[in-house]
């Protein structure tokens, strides 16, 4: 018999020629995709990837109808593991398959990571994809050979997802952080996250001739791209890297070769899509202790119901949003 209750309750996105229809659905048991695990969905959290996915020109759902969530923490109750926490992340999850926006989700097993010791179903989402690619991007910089006292560490796009949790992480690993934001009023919350400096996203998204300027940072992580990403090459101290996850500044990289073969900077590429299951259980283990970012509880600063997502995705695409919006689903 199946745990899947007769109906619940989903956001479903779908296409209608130009424009996609979003709302509130009774979803039933076939409605779900194919999987082998069934979770009932406690929490999801709303990323720019979610405001993708129900954008007609966001180029990211590849279904339609579709159920956003790129993420989601809950209980199994269907499947291997029936009964334990579990968190499930990138894969097709709210893109080619349903995702969190909904009281349930089918999915395959291989997909579901355990909830880590140390962190609620809630603190999860307050991490989720974002936290997650925070979390996965201070790992690459690590594993590169940055420690602190090497130098200040650069996050741009600081007070979004991205950006904030890993201000959280780095500070709480004993880096001198410094945060570029274009958004002035966030600036004294970043600096209780732990940053030491406040940058304007102006400085850090400037336009220049040179193709390397002053060394100044030891490493960057860069959920934002675009400019920002060449400002952080041409910048970037001599044998330092540049955690490169994102793309809300644009697509378009246009920097040269000089900062690669002069001053042996790095650029890691970080993707939290398809990380191999072993190490994004690692990192979700790590993010629960040595990488627990300060302020994680703090770090929310919307909490909402199934019916108020819709409102903010649109907020998210254009920018608007601070820090972490959490979701209880159940």
């Amino acid at each position: 018999m199946s745990a899947l209750p007769d109906s619940f309750r989903a956001l479903v996105a779908e296409k209608q020629d130009d424009d996609v229809a979003r709302g509130l659905q009774d979803l039933r048991a076939d409605d779900l995709p194919d999987g082998d695990t069934v979770v009932r969905v406690d929490w999801s959290s709303v990323n720019y990837k979610d405001a993708l996915a129900v954008s007609p020109k966001g180029r990211v759902a590849q279904i339609s109808p579709l159920v956003p969530g790129v993420d989601l923490a809950g209980t199994v109750v269907e499947g291997a593991g029936e009964g334990s926490e579990v968190i499930v992340h990138g894969h097709d999850l709210g893109v080619a398959h349903h995702g969190g926006f909904a009281e349930y989700a089918r999915v395959p097993g291989e997909w579901v990571v355990p909830l880590p010791d140390g962190l609620s179903s809630r603190q999860a989402m307050a991490l989720g994809t974002a936290g997650f690619t925070a979390g996965l991007s201070v790992q690459r910089l690590e594993e590169h050979g940055v420690e602190p006292g090497d130098g200040p560490v650069l996050v741009l796009g600081a007070s979004g997802g991205v950006g904030s949790t890993a201000v959280g992480i780095l500070a709480a690993r004993g880096f001198e952080v410094v945060a570029a934001t274009g958004k002035e009023d966030e600036a004294d919350w970043l600096r209780e996250l732990g940053a030491s400096e406040v940058l304007s996203r102006e400085e850090t998204s400037e336009e220049s001739k040179k193709p390397m300027e002053s060394e100044r940072w030891a490493a960057v992580v860069d959920p934002v791209g675009g400019k920002a990403l060449a400002y952080a090459l041409r910048t970037t101290k001599y044998g330092g890297a540049v955690a490169a996850s994102g793309l809300t500044g644009g697509t378009t990289l246009e920097t040269t070769v000089f900062p690669f073969i002069l001053r042996s900077v790095s650029l890691l590429g970080v993707d939290s899509v398809n990380t191999p299951d072993d190490l994004r259980r690692k990192v979700w283990e790590r993010l629960a202790g040595e990488l627990r970012p300060n302020g994680l509880d703090e770090s929310i600063t919307r909490e909402v119901g199934l019916d108020d997502v819709d409102a903010l995705l649109d907020d998210v695409l254009a920018g608007k949003a601070v820090g972490r919006t959490v979701v209880k689903v159940s």
